[in-house]
């Protein structure tokens, strides 16, 4: 078999190839992982004679799909020995959302690890109906069940999601007014104004991958906790910390340098009413931040 792709195959995979990488990478939650689906899903495509396939979007998608679902065993054997918490490979983009890579279809932080708790099935589900309206009946098509399996797998999904995620999203000014209250309030050692921010409930999820001093093992709950670690934690760089404010994705979020290198992205995720932030991902394991870049 020749090494040259079929004429024709390299640029239909290239205008899809951002829509495949959303819907994996909503399936993965890594970047990397991703990459490597893509990789896979390309040997497929230029195994083919692509003349002979009548619709190149829905072949590729079906072949992306279940290499991703193929992918997850191994993720989810990976993260059984992953040190601390797991959260997934922060997507960064510019504030303006102007960035070349933006994923317009990627989920947000908070729905992401909403989305770890579902089976694979099931997210894979959620994900090509929910996030890219795909019917049950073209879905039981990629995956090889019967449409009605597909609605079962579906409602079970949803059911999950809504029981731990609002409908309701905040508006994004308000979402970005109460990150940058939030992060000065945290590396300016304020104490009251982070206390009056955080709702009582908060958690602080933190991701160094047992590769950066993060806020330990097990997430954090509760005010009075989560401020103090968070006042303990920015005192002891703030000497040496600039911040960008970018979208992660999607949402206003903010990125912690230190020394010219990426030390964190952090993403709170705030009460349907937007005024208090009632969840804190907290992303520093290096590996997850080796593709983040200053902004022009």
């Amino acid at each position: 078999m020749s090494d040259t792709p079929p004429a024709g195959a390299t640029d239909v995979f290239a205008g899809h190839r951002e829509l495949l990488f959303s819907i994996v990478y909503n399936m993965l939650g890594s970047v990397a992982d991703t990459e490597d689906v893509l990789q896979e899903t390309w040997l497929s495509w230029t195994s083919r004679d692509v003349r002979e396939i009548a619709n190149p979007r829905a072949y590729l998608v079906r072949i992306a799909v279940n290499q991703a679902l193929a992918q997850q065993s191994a993720l989810r054997r990976r993260r059984e020995t992953y040190v601390g918490s797991w959260l997934p490979e922060p997507l960064v983009t510019d504030a303006d959302g102007a960035d070349g890579v933006l994923r317009a279809e990627s989920v947000s932080m908070a729905l992401l690890v909403v989305l770890e708790t579902l089976t694979p099935l099931e997210r894979a589900v959620f994900i090509l109906h929910e996030v890219f309206a795909y019917s049950h009946v073209e879905i039981a098509g990629m995956l090889g069940r019967t449409p009605a399996a597909v609605r079962q797998l579906g409602h079970r999904a949803r059911e999950h999601v809504h029981a731990r995620r609002p409908r309701r999203r905040v508006d994004v000014r308000v979402q970005q007014e109460v990150t940058e209250r939030f992060v000065a309030a945290a590396f300016g050692g304020d104490l009251d104004a982070l206390m009056e921010l955080l709702a009582p409930e908060v958690t602080l999820w933190s991701d160094g991958g047992g590769k950066t001093s993060a806020a330990g093992p097990r997430p954090v709950h509760g005010r009075d906790k989560v401020a103090r670690v968070l006042t303990a934690s920015a005192t002891s760089i703030v000497d040496s910390v600039e911040i960008e404010y970018r979208e992660v994705n999607g949402d206003p979020s903010a990125v912690v340098w230190v020394e010219n290198a990426p030390f964190a992205v952090m993403v709170v995720d705030l009460t349907p009413d937007g005024s208090q932030v009632r969840d804190i991902y907290a992303v520093s394991n290096p590996d997850k931040l080796s593709r983040v870049r200053r902004e022009p």
